[in-house]
């Protein structure tokens, strides 16, 4: 019994492992061994995130790690603490962060906001171009007479997210984003009351999440990929993870 799926569970929970030392001890090296102390900063503990999210943030080979780099902190706060008390759920996160301090993961979101690597090149579509279309569409200007509004109106005109909740979503690959927005349409995924994007990805259907994704993933990078400022935008209705 086993197979790749068996392997890759195991992998994910000793890179897990690794990572949860890394993230709360001092990490040895080279000059531990010298005597002297190792360098005991943020960025030498989230290190221990590396392996699936990249070493300064930029996501890896892996589509279904994101990227964390340029994020809000407060977005990355929130999903932070959302896997510590379990609301969102995945194994080895929720280990990894059990037992850390809320404060601490505050310090870690604010490390990554701060980092601003170069996004990976565009996702060559491989839907056809009139479903291509249709996500540029929804993404740019929504359906209103479905009640979707266009994801530009909460995540910014450039898609890469406004301060201080709201995420980016350039630089995602097409089977993240497909993944999130079920989740979100399924329920396995949530966020605080009024849950907006659970709302918005319930009038999904299948061919638009689809057509969603392939479009965003095709997305080259904006010449300036911080998130917009708050107060950019208005929002077109109440969203409990980005209170008014």
């Amino acid at each position: 019994m086993g197979g790749p799926l068996l392997n890759r569970s195991r992998y994910i929970f000793s890179m897990a492992a690794v990572s949860a030392v890394a993230l709360t001890t001092q990490l040895p090296g080279a000059a531990a061994q010298n005597g002297a102390q190792p360098p005991d900063t943020i960025a030498a503990r989230v290190l221990g995130c590396a392996p699936c999210h990249g070493k300064e943030g930029e996501g890896t080979q892996d589509v279904y790690f994101p990227r964390l780099a340029g994020k809000p902190a407060g977005y990355l706060f929130n999903q932070l603490e959302a896997f510590r008390v379990g609301r969102r759920k995945y194994p080895p996160m929720n280990y990894l962060l059990e037992f850390q301090r809320p404060d601490y993961l505050r310090t870690m979101a604010e490390y990554f906001a701060g980092l601003r690597p170069p996004l990976p090149e565009p996702e060559p579509s491989v839907v056809s171009a009139d479903l291509l279309k249709h996500g540029e569409t929804l993404v740019t200007r929504g359906d209103y007479q479905r009640n979707i509004p266009a994801c530009t109106s909460c995540h910014g005109q450039s898609l890469t997210g406004i301060e201080p909740g709201i995420p980016g979503l350039v630089g995602l690959r097409s089977k993240y984003i497909s993944a999130q927005i079920g989740a979100f349409r399924y329920g396995t995924r949530s966020a605080p009351e009024p849950d907006c994007m659970q709302l918005v990805a319930a009038r999904l259907t299948e061919q638009d999440v689809t057509a969603v994704a392939a479009w965003l993933a095709s997305r080259p990078a904006p010449a300036n990929l911080s998130p917009a400022a708050k107060g950019s935008y208005a929002l077109p209705f109440a969203c409990g993870s980005e209170p008014q």
